[in-house]
């Protein structure tokens, strides 16, 4: 009793019971699903909103240089902050080394951040789990999963939030390394159809990608996602 009122203490077995808090506000985030290929990456995330709600304030996919983005499920503010973190990082790194920051650099930082909030007093975990993704100044595709403990994994194709374990057993058994963008574009696509309840339109997701031709971020518009839509029906 008691060991889940104080980030510092950790139970008989281990555990600490505010990360393991924060874990289940990311499970209970909208999806998130983040896949890579040699000529990419692509981020698929769903969209919920009031009928009277604006888009503003709610976003779940966020640009820190041309070259590497972050989709996330859970408390968006939580990855604000993180996501500002970031960006600054990025531009130190510019300025100092005249070099786009790596990745892994990248996601490094920002599970160093989240992991401070682990243990120290007076404070909380971050109530978010990010997919971090991009192309390398090499031309190397990459994709990691932070977790609020401060863990992170390298993945070629993975979800978080609410949907998660539906769309990672869809991932694994139709993702493939060989992809084009447009086939990884369809396979996010298919992934959130399978998760997301009610009608499946364009209000009802967001894309975003990076290919390594010209290692740019790119929101794709509602167009295109509705294109992406009948392509699937042909």
């Amino acid at each position: 009793m008691g060991y889940d009122r104080a980030i510092t203490i950790f139970s008989p077995d281990g555990r600490l019971f505010q990360v393991e808090y924060a874990i289940e506000a990311v499970r209970q985030g909208t999806t998130a699903i983040g896949v890579k290929s040699k000529d990419g990456v692509i981020f698929a995330v769903e969209k919920r909103r009031l009928p009277l709600q604006e888009y503003i304030g709610s976003e779940k996919l966020f640009k820190i240089d041309d070259h590497v983005g972050v989709a996330i499920a859970g408390l968006t503010a939580d990855a604000r902050t993180l996501v500002d973190q970031a960006r600054v990082h990025a531009q130190v790194n510019v300025l100092s080394y005249n070099e786009k920051v790596s990745i892994l650099e990248t996601t490094r930082d920002l599970c160093d951040q989240m992991q401070l909030y682990t243990q120290n007093a007076g404070v909380r975990p971050f109530g978010v789990s990010l997919l971090v993704g991009g192309v390398d100044p090499d031309n190397g595709t990459k994709l990691f999963l932070t977790d609020p403990s401060g863990a992170f994994w390298g993945y070629h194709a993975c979800a978080i939030g609410n949907g998660s374990p539906a769309a990672r057993e869809y991932l694994s058994k139709e993702y493939n390394p060989d992809m084009s963008l447009e086939e990884l574009k369809k396979l996010t696509i298919n992934t959130l159809k399978e998760v997301v309840e009610g009608d499946f339109e364009t209000d009802r997701f967001e894309i975003a990608m990076i290919s390594t031709e010209d290692k740019l971020w790119k929101l794709l518009s509602v167009e295109e996602n509705q294109a992406l839509l009948d392509s699937l029906e042909e």
